[in-house]
């Protein structure tokens, strides 16, 4: 079955996105330099009256090379949106219970971020923290005196900065001991959680006191309806590693004191809130199934009766957002819990995702019972909701619109854009509406993809085809924007972005259908998806790309092992040795939910699922892409691999290395360097699909 987005769905998303655009003969291709003129939005937080949201803008600095972020509001009435800090690095915009102020995060150049108030109505920004590594987001307390935070600032911190400097020699005991993105992780600074007080009147920074300790890290900070706890998440377990994941609910008093276990599911725990009455506990996670899984799907929970009880047993679907996109927006901060209750507390309201789509939906507290506030072709990347629970604000996205401020109101569903940021822009440019595709595998699985083609696509013309594959494995694309999949579309090639067993959003089975396959069938349903487009005639069978990023890079070094059917691959942030993988990858595989022992002990089973081990069988020209800091996949097991193994083998290849990114580079990469990175991916692919004439690559 087969639906296109245009013109019904796609007329639709434009009368949302605030009319109708200039005809396409006024529009101009995507570029990679558009990247520089998006402006993201995030971290939507709706006043407690419902009357402003305020939210963070993040835009590219093209001559600092950097992203700069600013917090702003903007009225529910259709009041235009105004700045209401001065940036660079400000974010997580909070709302004290009176809605009389906000607190913020403030970072400096080189100085950890720390809290910031910021009294409505009248007066500057003020200073609230100065801890000596940071503050984290504020979590005002329900009387609006007191704001909990983490840092993992330790008492020691002060007094070694104005003394000498510490040694730099590292002793390592614990198997994780780097995180991409952070670097060389200290056993001994974890995040705990402190409280300080909030006077509006005051000036200068007040003094914050820490709360909890040990050698474990605390999150999901929320404070109980009455303020005398403060409860939080945390896996108190020293090497958690060697175990199924796990992570309990705790309480600790407002003041500090013993620790109270609240919640423990043998499974993980997140997102925790209490119900308005204090009486109930609702949060997302999953028991550990008797067996280790690869993907286990989460679940929406609430205590009864001093059980943890599921409210979506029958709801094969995914709690939260799992859709994966390049659009996150930099130093936009996270969004909202995933839970909140209804006022009266006879039920939550969550994201969930299904079929590559976001649905904000309505849970009763007691049957689960479920009733959709928002559904669509969309994806709905943050939220929170007024006091009176009549009114939400949420962040917004589709195949051609980036993330924007919308209000909805619950009692008569009226949908409602507050914010423009990105008009200018799509005023200007032509955009692919992606067509829906659903196909049939050779196990008779359904697998669902997008199909972006470019402007002026008749299906009689074929067209080159690039088959662009997610990472993961288990994310899912979906109704979302996708710059790097315009900018493929308006260059001339059709791109086909599936979504193979083992993503999410397809219930829990095809999720983890992959574990100790991966790669293998999942290849097949991507074969049979391009077979798909070419018997439709939208493809030129001899003018075939693929791509991807981290388990999209795995799968494109698989996928030109097995087939010579491509003309050009680029292999992004890949995978090239599962056993060099296994040793040097930031987090460890020690349980068994991608293989099912250590490459010590069965290296067979490693290396049967290493693409390096059909090297000698490639001979489709292949751009390696890779950054250089990036310790979830280290260059050296996977890009360098497989560089220097078809570089033994005289077969064309290159490797692009992008100084100081880590894994999300592709997201969250300085912009130059992103924009480089989609200027070597489509120069591969004009070199080799369209035959042009670029000498910069020396191949054999």
């Amino acid at each position: 079955m087969t639906r296109m987005l245009w013109p019904c769905a796609a007329l639709a998303a434009l009368a949302l996105a605030g009319g109708a655009r200039p005809a396409l003969a006024q529009r101009r291709p995507a570029t990679e330099q558009d990247l520089l003129r998006i402006r993201w939005v995030a971290d939507p937080q709706i006043s407690p009256d419902g009357r402003q949201v305020a939210y963070v803008l993040v835009t590219a600095n093209e001559k600092e090379d950097r992203y700069d972020a600013s917090v702003w509001v903007v009225g529910t009435d259709g009041a235009a949106p105004r700045r209401l800090t001065v940036g660079p690095r400000d974010a997580a915009p909070r709302w004290s219970p009176a809605g009389d102020a906000l607190a913020f995060l403030r970072a400096g150049e080189k100085e950890p971020a720390q809290l910031w108030i910021l009294p409505l109505g009248a007066g500057e920004p003020r200073r609230l923290t100065k801890l000596a590594k940071g503050a984290g987001p504020a979590v005002w307390s329900p009387d609006g005196r007191s704001i909990a935070f983490t840092s993992v600032t330790l008492p020691g911190d002060s007094a070694a900065d104005s003394t000498q400097k510490p040694s730099d020699v590292r002793i390592i005991t614990r198997a994780e001991y780097r995180l991409d993105g952070d670097g060389w992780r200290d056993p001994e600074r974890r995040r705990h959680i402190w409280r300080v007080e909030v006077d509006l009147g005051r000036e200068g920074p007040a003094p914050a006191r820490q709360l909890t300790t040990g050698p474990f890290d605390e999150d999901d900070v929320e404070w109980s309806p009455d303020g005398a706890r403060i409860y939080f998440t945390s896996d108190r377990v020293l090497e958690p590693y060697y175990a199924a994941p796990d992570a309990n609910l705790y309480a600790v008093p407002a003041d500090g004191g013993a620790l109270d276990t609240v919640v423990d599911i043998a499974g993980p725990i997140g997102g925790a809130v209490p119900s308005p009455d204090g009486r109930t506990i609702a949060f997302v996670g999953f028991r550990n199934p008797p067996r280790i899984q690869s993907s286990t799907e989460p679940e929406l929970f609430v205590t009864r009766d001093g059980r943890a009880v599921s409210l979506t047993d029958d709801y094969d679907f995914d709690v939260g957002d799992q859709i994966i996109t390049d659009q996150r927006p930099p130093r936009g901060g996270a969004g909202s819990s995933p839970l909140l209750w209804l006022p009266d507390g006879s039920g939550l309201v969550s994201v969930t995702t299904e079929h590559g789509g976001s649905r904000l939906i309505r849970f009763d507290a007691m049957t689960g019972r479920r009733e959709v506030l928002l559904g669509g072709d969309r994806e709905i990347a943050a939220y929170t909701a007024s006091r009176d629970g009549a009114r939400f604000a949420l962040t917004l996205s589709d195949p051609t619109h980036p993330l924007e401020v919308h209000l909805l109101e619950t009692a008569t569903r009226r949908l409602t854009r507050l914010t423009a940021h990105n008009d200018s822009l799509l005023a200007q440019v032509e955009l692919a509406a992606p067509e829906e595709l659903w196909y049939p595998s050779f196990d008779g699985r359904r697998i669902h993809a997008w199909v972006y083609r470019p402007a002026g696509f008749a299906a009689d013309r074929t067209r080159p085809l690039i088959l662009d594959i997610h990472g993961g494995p288990h994310l899912a694309y979906g109704w979302s924007f996708f710059h790097e999949f315009q900018l493929m579309a308006a260059r001339g090639y059709v791109v086909l972005a599936p979504n193979p067993r083992g993503s999410t959003t397809y219930g829990q089975e095809f999720a983890n259908i992959i574990q100790y396959r991966y790669p293998g069938d999942d290849y097949r349903d991507l074969m049979i998806g391009v077979d798909t487009l070419i018997r439709r005639g939208y493809a030129d069978p001899r003018r075939l790309g693929v791509t991807g990023g981290s388990g999209g890079g795995l799968l494109t070094n698989w996928v030109i092992g097995q087939t010579d059917r491509f003309a050009a691959a680029v292999a992004q942030r890949s995978i090239g040795d599962w056993g060099a993988f296994w040793y040097t990858a930031d987090f460890s595989q020690f349980t068994p939910f991608w293989f099912r022992s250590t490459p010590f002990r069965d290296p067979e089973e490693f290396r049967a699922r290493s693409p390096v081990r059909y090297v000698e069988r490639i001979n489709t020209p292949l751009m390696l892409i890779e950054g250089e800091a990036d310790l979830r996949t280290p260059p050296a097991q996977g890009g360098e691999v497989m560089f220097r193994a078809l570089k033994a083998l005289r077969k064309p290849v290159v490797m692009v290395t992008f100084p100081g990114e880590p894994h999300g580079l592709s997201r969250m990469g300085r912009p130059s360097h992103r924009i480089a990175r989609l200027q070597h991916i489509l120069n591969w692919f004009d070199k080799y699909l369209q035959g042009k004439e670029i000498d910069l690559y020396q191949v054999q």
